[in-house]
């Protein structure tokens, strides 16, 4: 059987930044014309303010570290065009990067160290509060509050920390099961005292929890460490390290280092995934959103609502024409909030496809907006081998026997003259029931990929609106069903 190929080398798309023009690796972009809000004149912010939480040595690290962030840093590796020289964050934001003895919160190390004491759940919850409190008084300051805090977090709450799990017992185990086979047979009224009041999570996160706790305190955090602060054997050189944490800082108190440039018209982009709430007493699944849109650049998450776990569905989740609709119109309605009006096409992302009940509800719900598009983009097994030293370009798209759609999101990169993965590049296969373009639909999603704000690397391969919420789930879990969550990006980064 004749297979008919066809290979297709898309241009990667590129980002706009202070000034006219656009540009392919945002460092240049960055030294060159500066963030991509110069361009807002004198509403754009001229200082970051960052304050920071921690021990007395944790404080003076990070300190030391701001400071050094100031000044230009050269790279440790030279005659490369990946690893760039960091010209300073003053000179590349724009921005005076301050930080102040008012805006620190000090931990006792005293007390510190007796909570790393104590058993895995209790030095968790405590350390959790000191942080979370020390970000509060902050975020209460009376004179002028910080654009963002830094925790800084030693060794020793890094490895005793981070994580934490918790067992079911036998009778939770069994508890769970009744339930289940209650919902089933619709007895599930009369059996409610059988639940447990114990909502704690089974899996907890240090980074994720903190968030969470703080997202009520309008307080966008960044997590640092001395693998972040100090030149070690194990990390990235300080140029690099640089670079990340002062676009992550940067966004994260309220500029824009850049955006794609979008073609076409006002897009709203759409990631769903699903995400597992496990406690001892129930097992339920939310669906999670993440947008990015192409006006500012912004970005926003949303919580969609519970669906009980059934074990028959294993990962083929799926939300009901309700469920679709009321997405949909919460989609629209943050939109607004944040735009001003109705986008002029949504483009719907997806890990798994789209089954009738979720068409049939998200296009009720986008009935007022005259593009719609459900794509999926689904992991594969497809490889292709070039002839040379290095596999396919990023951007290159094929499609076989005119049906079947693959995008390489990453892949050899002529800017850098060499491929940065560890291993053969997997494409990702795109399907869509809709008559759509699918070179527009690559290029969006290889536009997307260029808008992860934690990095200044231009080879993210994954799209932010699925990047993104899958992160943005765990951090939603921790802030619990019955407060909102805050739905801006900084807080989830």
């Amino acid at each position: 059987m004749l297979i008919d190929m066809a290979l297709t080398q898309l241009p990667i798309p590129s980002i706009e930044l202070g000034s006219p023009g656009t540009f392919r690796d945002p460092k240049i972009g960055l030294a060159e014309a500066g963030p991509f809000d110069l361009r807002f004149g004198a509403t754009r912010k001229k200082e970051m303010r960052v304050g920071l939480v921690g021990n007395a040595d944790m404080l003076q690290k990070a300190q030391q570290w701001l400071d050094q962030c100031r000044a230009p840093i050269p790279s440790d590796i030279k005659d490369s065009t990946q690893y760039l020289d960091f010209p300073g964050f003053n000179e590349a934001f724009h921005t005076s990067l301050i930080f102040d003895r008012q805006w620190q919160a000090e931990i006792n190390n005293g007390m510190l160290e007796a909570f790393l004491k104590k058993d895995p759940k209790s030095r968790f919850e405590a350390v959790l509060d000191m942080y979370a409190d020390g970000v509060e008084r902050l975020a209460d300051n009376t004179n002028i509050r910080p654009d963002i805090v830094l925790c800084c977090l030693p060794n020793d709450v890094v490895q005793t920390c981070w994580s934490i799990s918790k067992s079911l017992t036998s009778r939770q185990r069994r508890l769970i099961k009744i339930r289940q086979a209650n919902r089933e047979q619709g007895q599930l009224s009369l059996f409610q005292d059988i639940e447990e009041n114990e909502d704690d999570l089974l899996n907890r996160d240090f980074r994720r929890a903190l968030k969470a706790r703080t997202m009520k305190f309008h307080m966008p955090i960044q997590i640092g460490t001395r693998n972040l602060f100090e030149d070690q054997d194990t990390n990235q050189d300080p140029a690099t390290r640089a670079w990340n944490m002062s676009v992550g800082l940067y966004y994260k108190g309220g500029g824009i280092p850049w955006r794609f440039k979008a073609d076409g018209p006002e897009t709203c982009f759409v990631g769903i995934s699903f995400h597992h709430l496990r406690t001892p007493s129930k097992h339920l699944v939310y669906s999670s959103l993440a947008q990015a849109f192409s006006s500012r650049g912004e970005g926003f998450a949303l919580r969609g609502e519970a669906i009980p776990w059934d074990a028959n569905q294993k990962r083929n989740v799926h939300l009901t024409v309700e469920q679709s609709v009321k997405l949909a119109d919460q989609i629209l309605q943050e939109y607004r909030d944040g735009i001003g009006g109705n986008p002029q096409r949504v483009v719907l992302h997806k890990t798994s496809r789209f089954d009738e009940a979720e068409k049939e509800g998200f296009r009720h719900g986008f009935r007022d907006i005259p593009i719609v598009e459900l794509i999926n983009i689904m992991p594969t097994q497809f490889r292709l081998l070039t002839y040379g030293s290095y596999p396919p370009r990023r951007g290159t798209l094929c499609t076989v026997n005119k049906t079947t759609t693959y995008l390489f999101t990453t892949g050899y990169m002529p800017e850098w003259r060499t491929y940065p993965g560890p291993h053969i590049p997997a494409p990702v296969k795109l399907v869509s029931d809709d008559d759509v373009d699918m070179h527009q639909v690559a290029s969006d999603i290889l536009g997307l990929a260029r808008m992860n704000w934690n990095t200044a690397s231009m080879s993210s391969a994954h799209p932010v609106t699925l990047f993104f919420s899958r992160r943005v789930g765990g951090i939603m879990a921790e802030v619990g069903p019955n407060r909102k969550p805050h739905p801006s990006f900084r807080y989830y980064m």
